[in-house]
Parts: C-alpha cells; sequence; structure tokens
C-alpha cells in the first residue's frame, strides 16, 4: 500500500482533478435535482387530474428506470439522431430527470402529513394557490424532508461515480485508469473507498446539523 500511495503522488494532479469534477457534479445535481423535484411536486399537488397522472408517471419512470440505463441512451444513443452532448451534460441531465423524482416522492410524502385544515385557513384568508404552496406548504415539506433530502444528496455523491462509464474524467475513473496502469486494483480500489466514505462522512455530519437545526419537533418526518 505504500508503494502505492507513492505512485498516487505521481498522479496526484489527474486524481485531484478527477475529485474536483466528483464533487462539481456532486453539488450541480443535488442543486438542480432540488429544484427539479421542486417543480415536479407543486406540479403534483396543483392543477387538474390530467397534470397529476402526467406528473405522477414522471415519478414512476424515472424511479423505476435503472440510471446507467438513462445516461446509456443519452450518451450513446442520441448522436445516431444527430445530437452529441458532453459527458458532463450528459450526466447533470440524466442525474437531474432521477433525483428530481425522487425529491418530488419526499416532498409529496411530506404534503399528506400536513394539516389540511391549515391550508383551508390559508385560501379562506384569500391567498391564491401559488402564495399557499409558496408560503405555507412548502416551507414546511421542506423541513419535514430535511433527513430525506440529505440522505438524497449522500446517495448523489456515490452514484456519481457511474458516470465513469459515459467517460466522464470523475474521482473514480481516474482512480480506475490509475489500476490499469500500476496493475494494483486491490489498492485502488481501496483507496477509493477509503476516499468515498470520508467524503460522505462529512457530508452525513453536515446533514445531522442541519436535521436538528430546521426539522420541525414533534412532528413525523418524511423518508
Amino acid at each position: 500500500m505504500a508503494s502505492f500511495l507513492a505512485l498516487m503522488l505521481e498522479y496526484w494532479p489527474q486524481v485531484l482533478s478527477g475529485l474536483g469534477n466528483t464533487l462539481l457534479l456532486a453539488a450541480v445535481i443535488s442543486v438542480t435535482g432540488l429544484a427539479g423535484g421542486v417543480v415536479v411536486f407543486y406540479l403534483a399537488i396543483s392543477g387538474g387530474p390530467l397534470r397529476r397522472r402526467l406528473t405522477e408517471g414522471y415519478i414512476s419512470f424515472f424511479i423505476g428506470t435503472p440510471l446507467i440505463v438513462l445516461l446509456f441512451l443519452m450518451y450513446y444513443g442520441l448522436p445516431q439522431w444527430g445530437l452529441k452532448l458532453t459527458p458532463f451534460t450528459v450526466a447533470v441531465i440524466g442525474f437531474t430527470l432521477n433525483v428530481a423524482a425522487y425529491n418530488a416522492r419526499y416532498l409529496m410524502t411530506a404534503f399528506r402529513g400536513l394539516d389540511p385544515d391549515e391550508l383551508q385557513a390559508a385560501r379562506a384568508q384569500g391567498f391564491s394557490d401559488l402564495q399557499v404552496f409558496q408560503l405555507v406548504i412548502l416551507p414546511q415539506v421542506m423541513r419535514l424532508s430535511v433527513p430525506a433530502l440529505t440522505n438524497q444528496v449522500i446517495l448523489n455523491l456515490k452514484d456519481s461515480s457511474i458516470a465513469f462509464l459515459i467517460q466522464y474524467a470523475e474521482f473514480f475513473a481516474q482512480m480506475q485508469d490509475l489500476a490499469i496502469r500500476s496493475f494494483r486494483f486491490l489498492d485502488a480500489y481501496l483507496v477509493a473507498g477509503a476516499v468515498y466514505l470520508a467524503l460522505v462522512s462529512v457530508v452525513v455530519v453536515a446533514a445531522r446539523w442541519l436535521e436538528r437545526r430546521y426539522v420541525l419537533p414533534g412532528v413525523r418526518r418524511a423518508r
């Protein structure tokens, strides 16, 4: 292992670049996935039955479809139609569609735990449906969903490793390349696992702090 770590120092710029790409992808898809989840959630609880069925279909489709299939369809399939996207663009779009579906499901679960009388009271005060959503529904469901949403961020960080299959030069891709060059597969994967564990541990600590600070006390949590 010591000799492998010395070899890593030689390839440190590539490894560090891959780690930066991993953190960038995880951060971007966490933000876009949350924003997309809020939009899907709003569409799911507003409008007529058709809109609700369409949004439910969206959620079921992207939760039920393996993410790797979606990434492969976009990266290897779309060029056959003359549309070629960069690995990062494909990863962001594919992950966002997937993560938004999960986040919307978390928010909908939290929404079912709200008091209907509170929503009716807000409408009786003259608030529009959009105002009720912005001022009453969204702040509460976001706080109720903090544990589930932070767990999703952890999943985003770990799942970002599959982006190397569409040639995105993230951390695991660089470690895989290092393993092939050195024929030290066990050492490379042990180091990669340790790095991911360290990153996830940092996110977990931050997530637990958010839970203590923002989760509504005495209310059922959405997971």
